[in-house]
């Protein structure tokens, strides 16, 4: 299962509306095919295993990360149909898939086709990696990633408005790489006016990799940029699953304000600004109490002389009332 989802991570940030599956196929202890979801979502991760594997399927187990689709589309054969086909004797999934076309579907095809199914292997990884496809199912729009660079302070900036380099290069190649995993990557106005951000993704081999850009603002926008006019306007957006925040302030705090930030990055440089631009603003914070209990660290590491901290809006005190759109 590891690596089927190693495999489904090469498709993050291009396979929107669809989920970014990956496929394993092991008969007697060797891996036989391998799969993960193309671009556009098709050929699906399954589909493009079976077909590495050939006739070495009959009586293999197949590893995916979600369950095998089971309803009938103009663009590719359903894949529990296919691996019921191909002669499958085992199906093991990390997770059942929320869309409401299969639900459990996909499972019974296998079941009912004299497949043995094992789920729940790899979940916690699955979701994760999976989060902006689930997110599209569960709450009605993306997965939000706010992403800050900053000072030991809290700063992003001089108070000149100076914020070229707060943070060292392997920060800024792993900003990059995140930008590669996202369909859409958004500014404030304020930002884009002050520093005219291309937003592309500049890593040897991945510049094609590039998501679409957008800007928060009621106004017009440049050739090559979309505009959103308020937070709540992504459960609005086409073919975007996973959306990456990058600043500034004003963009920060607003979409933290409306409780739609489920993954926080923060990039930390060992300096001192003092006196300089924060980096978020009034979030509408009531009391001091109302901020506890709200993120949970996922991951903290060293990236050159700055630290990445990674933190996940815990929602599990959420009720469904009063859930974020």
């Amino acid at each position: 299962m590891g690596a089927a989802l190693a495999l489904g991570e090469r498709g993050r940030g291009r396979t929107a509306p669809n989920p970014n599956v990956g496929c394993v196929i092991v008969k007697e202890g060797c891996v036989v095919g391998r799969g993960w979801t193309q671009p556009g979502g098709r050929p699906h991760a399954e589909a493009m295993a079976l077909a590495e594997a050939g006739e070495e399927a009959r009586g293999a187990t197949a590893y995916t990360t979600l369950e095998p689709c089971s309803h009938i589309s103009d663009r590719g054969p359903a894949c529990a149909d296919l691996l019921a086909r191909a002669g499958v004797a085992r199906v093991v999934a990390a997770l059942a898939d929320p869309d409401p076309r299969i639900a459990g579907r996909g499972f019974e095809r296998l079941r009912s086709a004299g497949i043995a199914v094992e789920t729940g292997v790899g979940g916690a990884e699955a979701e994760r990696s999976m989060a902006g496809f689930l997110s599209r199912q569960r709450l009605g729009r993306p997965c939000m990633t706010l992403k800050l660079a900053m000072s030991l302070d809290g700063r992003i900036a001089l108070a000149s408005g100076e914020s070229r380099w707060i943070t060292g290069e392997e920060a800024r190649a792993h900003a990059h790489l995140e930008r590669a995993r996202a369909d859409m990557i958004l500014v404030g106005g304020g930002t884009y006016e002050a520093d005219s951000p291309s937003l592309d993704v500049r890593l040897e081999g991945l510049e094609d990799r590039s998501p679409r850009r957008a800007i928060l603002t009621s106004g017009p926008v440049p050739d090559g940029w979309e505009a959103l006019g308020r937070p709540e306007d992504v459960a609005a957006l086409d073919g975007v699953n996973d959306l990456l925040v990058e600043g500034g302030a004003g963009a920060a705090s607003a979409f933290l304000t409306a409780d739609l930030v489920d993954r926080l990055l923060l990039y930390r440089a060992p300096i001192l600004i003092g006196e300089g631009k924060a980096a978020i603003g009034d979030i509408g914070l009531a009391a001091l109490g109302d901020a506890h209990g709200r993120w949970r660290l996922t991951e903290s590491r060293m990236l050159g002389i700055d630290r990445l901290e990674v933190y996940e809006r815990d929602r599990s005190a959420c009720s469904p009332a009063s859930s974020p759109i």
